[in-house]
């Protein structure tokens, strides 16, 4: 029984060697604090090895029994294991099983390829129903009486709201409470509000926005707890930089795609009108007083440059608004750095580089928000061309969308994240200058092709970059907040800076001068946004040069 045990370690403890060799090596390394129990045993096994290294039987070979066998078989003297190094392999294995993160699933190719699809799907979804008050928004105004360019951009700006509003408290929700579970919550939400949404052209234009407001609360939940299930599911490494690329893919693709269908329907049933037809020992709690300063530090900012156009700044609830959200936002971080046990988002973890990633997110997703939304203005009402005939035009970003995502997870093996992310500001760019220049009289194969080919390079190396980024830099317990910062930071960007945009170019048409000169103003606002990321880059970039 003894031999059969001590055989039993042996192969235990091989086992714990294969499984994490480099981590029970730091931990062999490290001193390690024995038990009277323990030292009296060392002490009786060093006298032990000083009264047989007098006797020259001690290299004699010896007699085992073989657990496999059954048999006595003759073992050479080097065959013995010392127990306290049996003992010290497993308290290592046992350590570093704890301090690792937990093996990959182990899935079938064809359960792999239908999680992936699943969770690229929350993403490409989330897309489309954002593109679906884009590419028609005219015809959607016509139906309902709405010329008003602050009115109608509500249709977009309402989704994006929410969307980026609620993703925090989404994350936080799914690392308590299980991110599967949030994430089916967020597909049986998404389906009946998309539902809801549709049947609203009844109750006229407010109750469509609600709707839209609404309706984002379901991409919400699905895009952080989906890229946190696909960062527990599969280890660091080249897959799971593939599927987080696949995933940052899913969104130019899934815009295309929904902008393509809501035109051809929306064409449709236009013509048929004018026709016969931290793992802590205590659980972790929910921030609810960091929730509620930071959504209505998101929700009344938003709606306050949302609203100036409309209204104009000189309402007094508009400034009003920003004062309170700017002040809630204030209440915000302060809860997070000095109030809250379980904080929404980790400030005082976040890295320097973490917060690089965010800034040039926010800049260029910022920009590019302003760039797709008047680009479908100018294509519509600048060059006369039908909503499905704009899609068309635009419908290589779904190519070279996917093209720039797949090669980030290339990219980031080859290089470092600043430069991915100065590539990325550098596409937005060049790709805002040459839409914010284009003349309207000109071939769709000059500056507007180009710009089309270039924006989804941005859109497709800063997303699934600063995802892997904060991915690999914030702990296992704050999946859920690294998902939600990147998703948040560019779905409010798209909205507050469509709100910026508006008030912008209301304040040039007011002036006297035509539409299409406001659609190339809020363009070169769009440009300096890209400026500010690219120069944030730029420096991080020249930083991790002189640090290497």
């Amino acid at each position: 029984m003894h031999a059969r045990a001590r055989s039993q370690d042996v192969v235990e403890a091989a086992r714990a060697l294969t499984r994490y060799p480099a981590a029970i090596k730091e931990e062999l390394r490290k001193p390690r604090s024995m038990s009277n129990d323990s030292q009296a045993s060392s002490v009786s096994d060093e006298k032990q090895r000083k009264s047989s290294s007098a006797s020259s039987a001690s290299t004699a070979p010896f007699l085992e029994l073989d657990p496999t066998s059954g048999k006595q078989v003759l073992r050479p003297k080097s065959w013995q294991s010392s127990t306290a190094t049996l003992v010290a392999i497993s308290e290592a294995a046992s350590k570093a099983e704890k301090a690792l993160p937990p093996p990959a699933v182990e899935f079938s190719k064809l359960h792999e390829v239908a999680f992936v699809i699943n969770v690229c799907m929350a993403q490409f979804l989330s897309l489309a129903a954002l593109a679906q008050s884009v590419a028609p928004l005219l015809i959607i105004g016509e139906s309902f009486n709405v010329t008003n360019p602050g009115q109608l951009s509500w249709y977009t700006a309402a989704f994006s709201l929410t969307v980026g509003t609620f993703i925090m408290p989404a994350g936080r929700l799914g690392d308590m409470y299980g991110h599967k579970k949030l994430f089916l919550i967020g597909w049986a939400w998404f389906a009946a509000w998309s539902l809801i949404t549709g049947f609203s052209y009844a109750s006229g234009s407010m109750m469509f926005t609600v709707a839209r407001a609404f309706q984002g609360i379901g991409p919400s939940l699905l895009v952080p707890n989906a890229m946190v299930l696909v960062g527990s599911t599969f280890p660091m490494g080249m897959k799971r930089n593939i599927v987080f690329s696949c995933f940052g893919a899913a969104g130019p693709t899934g815009f295309v795609v929904g902008a393509v269908f809501s035109s051809l329907l929306a064409q449709l049933a236009s013509d048929s009108r004018s026709s016969p037809l931290d793992p802590s020992s205590q659980p972790p709690t929910f921030d609810f007083l960091g929730c509620v300063t930071g959504v209505s530090g998101l929700v009344l900012v938003n709606f306050a440059w949302n609203q100036a156009p409309i209204v104009g700044w000189s309402t007094p609830y508009v400034y009003a608004l920003l004062v309170v959200g700017v002040l809630s936002f204030i209440a915000f971080i302060y809860v997070q750095l000095r109030v809250a046990r379980f904080p929404l988002i980790p400030l005082r973890g976040l890295h320097k580089e973490a917060g690089f990633a965010l800034a040039c997110i926010a800049a260029g997703w910022g920009s590019h928000g302003i760039w797709i939304y008047y680009l479908f203005l100018f294509l519509e009402r600048a060059r006369g061309y039908t909503p499905l005939a704009a899609c068309a035009q635009t419908s290589t970003v779904a190519v070279t969308g996917l093209i720039a995502a797949l090669s980030t997870g290339l990219l980031l093996k080859k290089m470092r994240v600043a430069y991915v992310m100065f590539l990325a500001m550098l596409a937005f760019l060049i790709g805002t200058l040459l839409g914010a220049t284009a003349p309207v009289v000109q071939t769709y194969w000059l500056q507007i092709f180009f710009s089309v080919l270039v924006m989804p390079v941005g859109m497709n190396l800063s997303f699934p970059a600063g995802t892997i980024l904060l991915s690999n830099a914030l702990p296992r317990e704050h999946q859920g907040v690294a998902a939600s910062l990147v998703s948040t930071m560019v779905n409010y960007s798209i909205s507050i800076g469509l709100g910026v945009a508006g008030t912008i170019e209301r304040q040039i048409t007011q002036n006297g001068a035509g539409y299409v000169q406001g659609y190339r103003s809020v363009w070169y606002f769009g440009a300096g946004l890209d400026g500010l990321g690219l120069a944030i880059s730029a420096y991080f970039v020249w930083k991790s040069r002189t640090k290497a």
